[in-house]
């Protein structure tokens, strides 16, 4: 274990966080607000301990796969802790434990809150958990590959340990100029959601907090209603963008390059969109009674579909009061999520696919014993060992979802409750259904609950086996 420069990627991290905070810190001065100098407070101590921390830059700077998925896993542990003090010194959020829920809930784009009055907000807080979405939907590391200088190292071990989907592959062959091709266009699609958005008459505040939500789907509105009161041309912006920022990344590069045929190729691209088109069909026909007409039902439907298939969680209304065939819809999508190299959640379109794919393979071998009959994807042979690690994640992500139902069941809600509150944080939905439908909160939970959620969206946003090395003896120990 290289533990100095596991040290010195932790006060990087650190050293970013107090940097970022300049940013809330100069909303509050712009709308002369007291959480001003919670910000400045927060950010000096993230600066302090990080430049400690990277005092002395390590002689050692190689690192293996362990090394990555440890700085990964406490990188996002510290930047939760210290990401949160800003809403407790300000008394935003007074009670630690719930700004911690919070702050965890921002990073990981996961979007389950605590609060029953985000307008009761400072306008500070409301961007830094905009802001913080944004940058936990891309990820943190991957941003420090793109700035910071870290030669000697084997950088692709923390991209593969903070990036979601089975596989990683560079668009280049420098991993830091992969980095700052993917920031590059995040950070375009995210201007023209917030240009969009101004063109409908959206006020600034709203556009650039909402924007960063859903370029990170995370799904924290300002208002209390999420989206629900804006324009329907407003509502049809966000729609589109949070399928788009479902998409793997990796396509939108290809298309750049006018690789037009290997980016159209994409079976789970292909399988996402379907899956998105046949759900909002389905439940525009399921729900078209609930509404006044046909296009405001397939509007409603194709927004709710968009935003719990990518899980950024935005609501426009309360699906639980809709159809319970619409509502079980939903919920499987929440478990299939987005694409692999999006910024999106849940187990993600390319395991699905490759799971069908192998469930096809073993009946086949049933009938045909002595075949051997190779996987492909993208008309590419899927390597035994990705197919192992897709079957080993599934059989974890089931495990602890029986384990996470279990603990938080001692606080005696009702099933839908428990099992759609899990589903929302290790999917890093948000919403669920029950007392944590669109129009609930997760604050009803106990302390212990509330923990048990948090390392649930530590865990979904991680991909699990990041968080899962922490607690492994062997990962500790030195080379």
């Amino acid at each position: 274990m290289n533990y100095s420069m596991l040290i010195y990627i932790l006060g990087s991290v650190l050293k970013i966080e107090g940097i970022f905070m300049a940013l809330p810190t100069a909303v509050a001065f712009f709308y002369r607000e007291k959480s001003l100098a919670a910000f400045l407070a927060a950010a000096v101590l993230c600066l302090a301990l990080g430049i400690g921390l990277t005092w002395k830059k390590p002689s050692d700077m190689v690192f293996y796969s362990k090394e990555g998925f440890l700085a990964v896993s406490l990188s996002w542990v510290f930047l939760s802790i210290f990401g949160c003090l800003p809403f407790v010194i300000s008394g935003d959020i007074p009670s630690f434990t719930d700004a911690l829920f919070e702050t965890i809930s921002v990073f990981t784009t996961t979007g389950a809150s605590i609060l029953s009055d985000v307008e009761a907000m400072s306008k500070s807080g409301l961007f830094w958990r905009s802001f913080t979405h944004w940058l936990g939907g891309m990820g943190v590391l991957v941003f420090i590959l793109a700035v910071l200088p870290m030669a000697g190292g084997r950088h692709m071990y923390l991209m593969k340990a903070e990036s979601p989907g089975p596989s990683v592959s560079k668009l280049v062959p420098r991993v830091k100029q992969t980095a700052r091709i993917l920031y590059a266009i995040y950070f375009v699609m995210t201007v023209a959601e917030i240009v969009l958005l101004l063109c409908g008459g959206m006020p600034v505040f709203d556009a650039v907090t909402l924007s960063m939500g859903t370029a990170g789907t995370g799904g924290f509105g300002v208002r209390n209603d999420s989206v629900g009161s804006y324009t329907p041309y407003m509502r049809n912006v966000i729609t589109i963008f949070m399928a788009l920022f479902g998409v793997n990344f990796n396509i939108y590069y290809l298309i750049l390059c006018k690789k037009w045929k290997q980016a159209f190729r994409s079976e789970e691209v292909r399988m996402y969109f379907g899956l998105i088109l046949l759900a909002i069909a389905v439940i525009t026909y399921d729900v078209r009674k609930l509404f006044p007409n046909i296009l405001e039902a397939f509007q409603q439907a194709a927004f709710q579909v968009s935003s719990i298939m990518t899980s950024t969680g935005y609501s426009t209304v309360d699906f639980g009061k809709w159809p319970e065939f619409s509502q079980s819809l939903l919920l499987m999508l929440m478990f299939v999520g987005a694409c692999a190299g999006s910024t999106g959640g849940g187990i993600k379109v390319s395991r699905i696919l490759l799971m069908i794919k192998s469930v096809k393979r073993e009946l086949h071998t049933i009938v045909h014993p002595r075949a051997r009959m190779k996987i492909k994807m993208d008309d590419r042979v899927v390597e035994e060992e990705t197919l192992r690690s897709v079957n080993v994640f599934i059989g974890c992500y089931l495990l602890i979802y029986a384990l996470s139902l279990l603990c938080i069941s001692v606080d005696d809600f009702d099933f839908t409750t428990n099992f759609t509150a899990v589903a929302a944080t290790i999917n890093n939905i948000g919403p669920g259904l029950g007392a944590v439908g669109p129009a609930g909160n997760f604050d009803g939970f106990s302390r212990f609950s509330k923990y048990v959620l948090m390392f649930d969206m530590l865990l979904g946003r991680l991909e699990i086996f990041p968080m899962m090395a922490l607690f492994l003896p062997k990962t500790w120990r030195r080379h």
